[in-house]
């Protein structure tokens, strides 16, 4: 069952425009832009999070307890649970070379 929306737009006013590219247009936009805060994007420029170096992935199950802990590491030093991974790992070969 479809219902009249309880509202209506007419569409049929709206019109396009052209941009504005003279030189005069121009400057005065980025005049604008400048008294505003507004900061020109450097084309290229990457945004967002810096990629990571750890791009390999553990899958492994482990008891949810253990997971829990893990992650309650992480969380509280601030790193990622790959970080505690890593750094089990590191003992776990430190251990294996005094053996």
């Amino acid at each position: 069952m479809t219902e009249k929306p309880s509202f209506s737009i007419d569409l049929s006013q709206l019109r396009s425009k052209a941009k504005k590219t003279s030189p005069a247009s121009i400057e005065q936009l980025d005049r604008a832009a400048e008294e505003h805060g507004f900061v020109a994007r450097a084309p290229g420029k990457r945004r967002g999070r810096l990629p990571s170096p750890r791009t390999g992935q553990v899958h492994a199950k482990v008891l949810p307890e253990v997971s829990d802990e893990i992650a309650a590491e992480a969380q509280r030093r601030g790193v990622t649970q790959g970080v505690i991974v890593e750094e089990a790992w590191a003992l776990y070969q430190q251990r294996q070379r005094t053996k």
